[in-house]
């Protein structure tokens, strides 16, 4: 891949494939994290914590994202069109705090949205020098696969400890928590959240092999999860193809049997090798989607397997049960191109009774993408989504812009909608409505949104003392 910006290597990109975390020191001086520590704390004192608007307030704080070794491992995680969200946050450990226990963070009204895929990401900034004692971050590496504390429980904690200016990416489904401040010091965290905008389509890193072949010494702790951990390398070069160098050595009756164990890291192990399996495995994993205890396990399985799981898949989106219709849209998405035959149906289950279905059939086609030429779909499908952001559900209007946002210029029919959502109650639905009308970027989609950043415009220099 061609660009300017120091990009992750082969290694790298493995290691965040497992682990789920990249630790980076920019080169900045620390005379500037000084001042962004000094400014936090003049915003804590005097208006509070001001949450989303961190940014606006301490503009500072876009040269550390905008710093070439952060934007270039954030391109090799999120690719080279990834976003910024509007949400971040100054996490504030104050002396004498007890810390937290781990735990992942939640997708906002949004429970489907967790995939093993890496299209969220965050990343943690210390303004100040932080070891252990001031209470950093801690992490538990490769638990980003884990939903279940039990399973992510069983690895070792990591302290994200350092000088100023380190930066640590990491899997948005990572297990994590603040430790206890001993010292007599306030730590800041600042979080920030990025998302991808487009489904890998190549490396976007430099990329030397195309299979994952693990070091000697990375054999043994990588040999319970070897077929997620191919799946996931090979989503990330763009492609659909099974594990290369993995047998599955277990029978399928055994397999099946083994979703059901109380164990979820044996849960997750028996998915991925169902997964590789194929089309002997399709029609089991299909009847257990509307299973309650292992149909999470059906449709990760489902969703890493091949392009023959498509017709099945289809089929389930008309399936009685809501439950089974969500995880049969959500399967499609993960399986990317893979699914385009399932664009008519998806199509039609933005429209579905249960809000879950549409939030993944709206999901599941941005990811899809389209093929050269396919104009008369695309109009519909904007179209379509347009409608979506009327929904009563604040999260499927999300999910509805982001998809819209993932389309394009193809998303042109959507403009007027989409123009509208920039007025939506949810804060969140107005920033994937911008992030649309910029990805269209057409005279008109800028025209509007031009017109409503100006208009909406958060001055930081505005305050009680300073009205005008």
């Amino acid at each position: 891949m061609k660009t300017s910006l120091p990009l992750l290597s082969d290694q790298q990109m493995k290691s965040f494939i497992q682990d789920g975390y990249i630790k980076l020191a920019p080169e900045y001086p620390p005379e500037l994290h000084e001042k962004i520590y000094q400014e936090i704390e003049h915003m804590l004192n005097k208006n509070g914590n001001l949450g989303n608007n961190i940014l606006p307030l301490i503009p500072d704080i876009q040269k550390i994202f905008d710093d070439p070794l952060v934007r270039g491992a954030l391109t090799g995680v999120l690719g080279i069109n990834y976003v910024m969200h509007s949400h971040r946050f100054c996490h504030f450990n104050a002396p004498g705090s007890t810390g937290q226990d781990f735990h992942k963070d939640s997708y906002e009204g949004d429970v489907s949205a967790n995939s093993h895929r890496c299209r969220w990401a965050m990343a943690f900034y210390y303004p100040q020098h932080t070891p252990k004692k001031i209470g950093p971050t801690s992490i538990l590496p490769s638990s980003q696969y884990y939903d279940t504390s039990q399973a992510a429980d069983q690895h070792n904690e990591l302290i994200l400890s350092g000088q100023s200016g380190t930066i640590t990416i990491v899997h948005y489904d990572l297990w994590h928590r603040a430790m206890a401040n001993l010292s007599s010091s306030n730590r800041y965290m600042l979080k920030f959240l990025f998302y991808r905008l487009q489904e890998p389509a190549i490396p976007t890193w430099e990329n030397e092999s195309t299979e994952w072949l693990p070091s000697k010494d990375q054999e043994l702790s990588q040999s319970d999860n070897l077929i997620l951990y191919q799946k996931i390398w090979s989503w990330y070069q763009g492609k659909s193809t099974r594990p290369q160098t993995t047998e599955i050595q277990t029978s399928l009756p055994d397999l099946f049997n083994q979703l059901s164990d109380t164990r979820e890291s044996e849960c997750l192990k028996s998915a991925y090798a169902l997964g590789a399996a194929g089309n002997p495995a399709i029609s089991g994993l299909v009847d257990r989607l509307a299973d309650e205890s292992t149909g999470r396990y059906a449709t990760i399985s489902l969703g890493a397997s091949d392009q023959n799981a498509v017709p099945r898949l289809i089929s389930a989106l008309k399936h009685p049960k809501d439950i089974v219709r969500a995880r049969a849209a959500h399967a499609l998405g993960n399986l990317g191109v893979a699914s385009e035959p399932a664009k008519p149906k998806l199509l039609l289950s933005l429209t579905d009774s249960a809000p879950r279905v549409r939030r993944n059939a709206a999901e599941s086609l941005g990811n899809i993408g389209f093929k050269n030429g396919d104009y008369s779909f695309a109009e519909q499908q904007a179209a379509t989504l347009g409608q979506l952001l009327k929904d009563e559900y604040y999260w499927v209007r999300d999910n509805a812009a982001r998809s819209l946002a993932k389309m394009g210029v193809q998303a042109e029919q959507a403009i007027p909608s989409l123009q509208l959502a920039l007025n939506d109650e949810n804060r969140y639905v107005r920033f994937n409505a911008a992030i649309a009308l910029k990805e269209i970027d057409t005279r008109k989609s800028k025209e509007i949104l031009f017109d409503y950043l100006f208009t909406s415009r958060w001055c930081s220099l505005t305050n009680s003392d300073s009205a005008f």
